[in-house]
């Protein structure tokens, strides 16, 4: 009885599970991107009506955290990377705060803006904080696979997107749009105590890690930062409106994009090791994966409920509950599926998923029934609940993982990237108005893509390691 309870406790010491403390830091961390995505959504009529702003100068309150996101994941991530998750992670929690409170006491849209990018910064530690936590728990507790808490951030983040529109609505109806953006003054309170007592105060000694060899200290590639942050800029201001008068945002692209590839191949210590990065070919692949993946999302999720409301004349609020069962079926396939480590077989499915959805977006009119409208829907949650996790997985076994970080906060700039594309497309589709034909364009476009998606998932024959390697050394 001795025997058995010393070595009981000695398992407890050494830890040889996840360390579920560190769950809700994570999870909390994670969802508040997604969350004011989709929260601001039900606020930019009511904020445009009561600062007299028009929908295209609205529209920045989405493009502003996008652009600040994109550029800041990966530049955090890389902070990250060299000096733990603790420090960064409590300080975004504190912007996110101050961006509350800049929203609440905001006099006109500018600050409003100003607020959004303010936002956009603080929320960037979240999510590769929780993978660099991840990879840490792994290393301490020799256990490589993942797929439970990889899971479980992946349901946090899509049920953040099922009840944001509803959350927005309701405290807007309490006490005005002012509210969507205080919400983030009690998250990021809870975030700093969670942060605080919960995140190691140091990230673990690791010998392979450049920046714990010899007593040296990495030097920030600042320069590298400060190209790769104006090629985002320009590109992305590009796509949010790719006109000919805008010839400059190209060239301003090409220009950054040689400085920041002549830079990064000559520092000893680069930002993003173009070397390495390039050498890891299905790293890319996936990279290039969760383009084309966040580009059908969102032209569906942005798009769709626009035709909803023009083309079939539906309310706002029944375009909304349409949408609901893309997300509750997105949540059970990834709960279903989440802790089977294999990957290729789910991006394979959530292909054809997203081939199909689209397909029967084709049959869609003005008077059209209800229940096809649900099955379009159906159909899409299959992809929603497939391709983010297995994306994010992809990804955490793909990369170096001393840049565990900056790779998972590059995923997400690719994701946003995605996400300015869609919005282009469906504005170029619906023009002035989202009628049947245009939803049906944007059909046509989002089907090439879910075939390019496809085509590069099945000749990516490294995707077949991943879980295969999981099995096999659970059974040796």
């Amino acid at each position: 009885m001795i025997a058995r309870l010393v070595r009981r406790r000695a398992r407890k010491r050494t830890g040889d599970a996840f360390d579920r403390r560190l769950l809700a830091p994570m999870i909390l961390g994670s969802v508040l991107n997604p969350i004011n995505s989709t929260i601001v959504a039900v606020a930019l009529v009511p904020i445009g009506v009561a600062l007299g702003a028009p929908p295209a100068q609205t529209a920045w309150l989405v493009s502003a955290l996008y652009l600040a996101t994109s550029i800041g994941q990966p530049v955090v991530g890389r902070l990250i990377d060299l000096y733990g998750p603790r420090r960064l992670f409590l300080a975004g929690m504190s912007l996110g705060g101050i961006a509350g409170l800049m929203g609440v006491l905001a006099p006109n849209l500018g600050v409003l803006i100003a607020a959004r990018v303010v936002l956009g910064f603080g929320t960037c530690a979240g999510y590769p904080a929780a993978m660099y936590l991840i990879r840490g728990e792994a290393r301490r507790t020799g256990r490589e696979s993942p797929a439970g808490v990889l899971t479980t951030l992946a349901v946090a983040n899509q049920t953040v997107a099922v009840i944001g529109p509803s959350l927005g609505g309701l405290l807007i109806g309490v006490g005005g749009w002012r509210t969507t953006f205080a919400v983030n003054i009690p998250l990021a309170v809870a975030g700093l105590i969670l942060g605080a007592r919960r995140l190691p105060k140091a990230p673990p000694s690791d010998p392979s890690d450049p920046s714990e060899r010899d007593g040296e200290r990495v030097r920030l590639d600042l320069a590298g930062m400060a190209l790769f942050a104006a090629m985002l800029v320009a590109l992305l201001l590009f796509l949010m409106q790719p006109r000919a008068d805008r010839w400059y945002l190209p060239v301003l692209v090409v220009v950054a994009a040689t400085g920041f590839t002549v830079r990064e191949l000559r520092v000893a210590e680069p930002f993003i090791d173009l070397r390495v990065l390039g050498g890891n070919r299905p790293l890319v692949l996936t990279y290039g994966r969760t383009v084309l993946a966040a580009v059908v999302s969102y032209v569906f999720l942005y798009g769709y409920p626009q035709w909803l409301e023009e083309g079939r004349g539906l309310s706002a609020s029944q375009a909304g509950l349409a949408q609901l069962p893309v997300f509750l079926v997105g949540i059970v396939v990834s709960t279903a599926t989440g802790r089977r480590p294999e990957v290729r077989g789910k991006l394979v499915v959530g292909a054809l998923g997203q081939i199909a959805a689209c397909a029967t977006m084709l049959l869609l009119r003005p008077d059209s029934p209800v229940w096809l409208l649900i099955a379009v829907a159906l159909l899409f949650g299959i992809p929603q609940g497939l391709n983010n996790l297995a994306l994010q997985n992809a990804v955490y076994h793909q990369a170096d993982p001393e840049r565990i970080g900056s790779s998972a906060g590059l995923m997400r700039t690719f994701f946003y990237l995605g996400a300015i594309v869609a919005s282009s497309a469906y504005g170029a589709f619906y023009g002035t108005r989202a009628d049947t034909g245009g939803l049906h364009g944007l059909a046509w476009f989002m089907l090439a893509v879910a075939a390019v998606f496809l085509a590069v998932t099945v000749v990516d024959r490294s995707l077949g390691r991943i879980g295969a390697d999981d099995r096999s050394s659970t059974t040796t």
